[in-house]
């Protein structure tokens, strides 16, 4: 299938080490602005918008994660960046471990926060209905979803602009990209096809995780040297806009942390 030429930002000095900021499910890269006016100065920040989202063209097929980690690889590629620490966010978490996977010359490290993989018990349970819905009802299903997704003192404004980034996604690529994550052949989100493809990952990661039972999890799937898995309690899923500050800290600390351990050449 061909790649789809996504819109995005390019922020930072030319020749830095290269940061790929990647939203999630019905978001778009404006979720990063302000993670990328702190990051802009010691690293080169690149910010799509995935297929199917935002400013990016939106296919009639083809929306998921594993195309989304081709486009994503003819971006780096195209942008002469060198091999990135790229950085995704739920859906995004995925994508950029499959662009890991796929695409291993064009990426350093990977960080993923609450990443869409390791799905099991209820979850799986109710993949089924959830699917059946975002068929029918396309983002509306999906903004009543996502408007649970927080934590109690999440800054103001932050679901209303999530509710609203997501009611304006088209109601196929909800569908097709929810599919692309757990029921396509291939999908790679639920909890034995994860172990599968996490274990095949040669580059670091750093992933945290809301939930302590998944943080305890991937720490037993890790096999990349230098990986670690973070556990931050009392938050929502979009814990990266809920703590800007410490989400730039630990994310510029790993990047420098991985260019030193793996310069380029």
């Amino acid at each position: 299938m061909d790649r789809v030429p996504l819109f995005h930002t390019d922020l930072g000095p030319a020749g830095a080490p290269a940061l790929l900021l990647v939203h999630g499910w019905g978001g778009d890269g404006r979720e990063w602005s302000p993670h990328v006016e702190a990051l802009a100065g010691r690293f080169r920040a690149v910010v799509p918008d995935l297929r199917g989202h935002g400013r990016s063209p939106v296919p009639d097929e083809g929306n998921a994660p594993v195309r989304m980690a081709d486009d994503l690889a003819a971006l780096v590629d195209s942008l002469g960046t060198g091999p990135v620490v790229a950085v995704g966010h739920s859906m995004g978490g995925q994508v950029v471990n499959l662009l890991a996977l796929r695409h291993p010359a064009l990426v350093r490290s990977v960080v993923a926060l609450d990443p869409a993989h390791g799905a099991h018990g209820a979850e799986v349970d109710g993949i089924p209905a959830r699917l059946a819905a975002y068929r029918e009802r396309g983002a509306r299903a999906a903004a009543e979803f996502v408007a649970g997704a927080f934590a109690p003192d999440a800054p103001k404004g932050l679901r209303t602009a999530h509710v609203r980034t997501m009611l304006g996604t088209p109601d196929h690529v909800i569908a097709q990209a929810y599919a692309g994550m757990y029921t396509d052949p291939g999908a790679v989100g639920i909890r034995l096809r994860s172990e599968a493809y996490l274990r095949l990952r040669i580059q670091p990661a750093l992933t945290v995780w809301t939930s302590k039972e998944a943080a305890t999890w991937e720490r037993g799937t890790l096999h990349a040297p230098g990986s670690r898995v973070e556990h931050w309690p009392d938050s929502g899923h979009y814990l990266h806009e809920e703590h800007i500050e410490r989400t730039i800290r630990i994310v510029a600390d790993w990047a420098e942390t991985v260019v030193a351990r793996r310069p380029t050449t």
